[in-house]
């Protein structure tokens, strides 16, 4: 009889949390090292909007790998993915002009637009109803870890090495996470160290009318949704202030606020570990008012409402006089993204089977990464005659819109069954 793993939903989700750390750490690392690199290919900020833009579009495709996830299965849908965005990460170190880095960019895209796909799998997998707002924010600190771990890991191989050093080792570290996943991860179904009571846990406190896991994903029955509209419009007005602060606040404090490499690793990461506290923060909300009496969806919608609200912050960004206010302010609007954002996405486990879950958020990735392209192309075409301020003010503006979209288009549910009293050491 195979030993028994307490709490194994948890070291699950930890598991997938840090294979997003090393998703989001490989395509973080460009942008630390853009000044770096730009000025080493001769690349400008046009050229440069268009690279990320075409990682944009590569990521856009998350419909594609949500696909194959719920077709194939995640252990190995996943694994599949992670080995590519691995090996394209390190190939980054071989390129020599902007095209080429360009190329890679958008494969890259392609292999890292599975992590958000499976991360909600994982979810609506492993955890009752209850759980799942905080299983989300647990796996999307890996987002923001991975872009914490960025500035210095690439500060000291540009300094030790040189800046194609920090591509090759962002690459080795995916394929030992790699190696990981497939030793360790297994579905509930399959699992041998979950023990019946857990299991019991897990199946008691999930919606009887989300099941059909057998079923194939309908692309055009899920458009179709109102509840689908109503995690993707939001999504494409959040997404954006994500990209600003992964590929572009490393040039806006090099150029605009003067702040060298040593600066750089010093203070780049910090409103990602605000960003943190975000992927807690909105759960925590989410439960205090579930146990008022506020219904889940209506719950989700007030805690991505209040991170809407702390978000109008960004708008003073470049109007600010100290460039660590200005850093300040980044930080509250990291915080704040990350509240309304694992919010909303964990919100497709809530309103879709989970043989949809992963299609669907691939699906909504594609607006939320959309919204990403355009307005990284807005700043590379624009930033040279206007500077960064108005993009600054748009953030701030653009997820109460996002607020608005989403308490109009998607609908409450009734509540979720009794969930099963958690086992010993569970968090509550």
């Amino acid at each position: 009889m195979s030993r028994k793993i307490a709490n194994l939903r948890w070291w699950m989700i930890g598991l997938v949390m840090l294979g997003a750390v090393l998703n989001y750490l490989t395509r973080s690392t460009l942008g630390v090292a853009a000044p770096t690199v730009l000025a080493d290919l001769h690349i400008g900020p046009r050229e440069y909007s268009w690279i990320t833009g075409v990682f944009q579009l590569g990521v856009m495709l998350q419909p594609l790998c949500g696909y194959v996830l719920d077709s194939i299965g995640l252990k190995y849908g996943f694994a599949l993915f992670a080995t590519a965005w691995s090996l394209i990460t390190m190939a980054h170190g071989l390129a020599n002009s902007w095209p080429a880095l360009m190329g890679l960019r958008g494969l890259l895209g392609l292999a890292e637009g599975s992590a958000h796909p499976a991360g909600m799998k994982a979810v609506s997998t492993w955890f009752p109803a209850r759980e799942r707002g905080l299983a989300g924010g647990v796996y999307n600190i890996g987002a923001s870890m991975g872009s914490v771990l960025a500035p210095p890991l690439v500060a000291w191989a540009i300094i030790a090495y040189n800046w194609r050093a920090a591509f090759v080792v962002a690459g080795g570290l995916g394929l030992a996470w790699v190696a990981l996943w497939l030793a360790c991860y297994q579905s509930p179904d399959k699992h041998k160290a979950l023990s019946d009571a857990e299991r019991q846990h897990i199946v008691a406190g999930q919606e009887a009318h989300l099941e059909g896991a057998g079923e194939k994903p309908s692309i055009l029955k899920l458009l179709a949704r109102r509840d689908f509209w109503g995690i993707a419009l939001p999504r494409f007005l959040a997404d954006p202030t994500w990209g600003t602060l992964a590929f572009w606040v490393p040039l806006y404090l090099t150029t605009v606020r003067h702040f060298d490499l040593a600066q750089i690793a010093l203070f780049a990461w910090l409103p990602f570990v605000a960003a943190d506290l975000g992927c807690l923060f909105g759960p925590v909300v989410v439960l205090f008012l579930q146990k008022r009496g506020v219904s889940l969806i209506n719950a989700r919608r007030w805690a991505f409402t209040l991170g809407a609200l702390m978000m109008t912050g960004m708008m003073f960004v470049g109007s600010v006089q100290s460039p660590y206010a200005a850093i300040a302010l980044l930080c509250l609007g990291g915080f704040a993204h990350q509240t309304l954002s694992v919010t909303v996405i964990t919100m497709s486990s809530d309103l879709f089977r989970r043989s949809e879950v992963a299609t669907v958020a691939g699906m909504a990735g594609l607006f939320g990464n959309l919204g990403v392209l355009i307005f990284s192309l807005l700043i590379g075409g624009l930033v040279a005659t206007i500077g960064y301020s108005p993009f600054f003010v748009a953030l701030g503006v653009l997820d109460l819109l996002g607020a608005l979209l989403l308490w109009s288009l998607v609908r409450d549910r009734p509540a979720a069954p009794a969930a099963f009293p958690a086992p010993a050491g569970s968090p509550s």
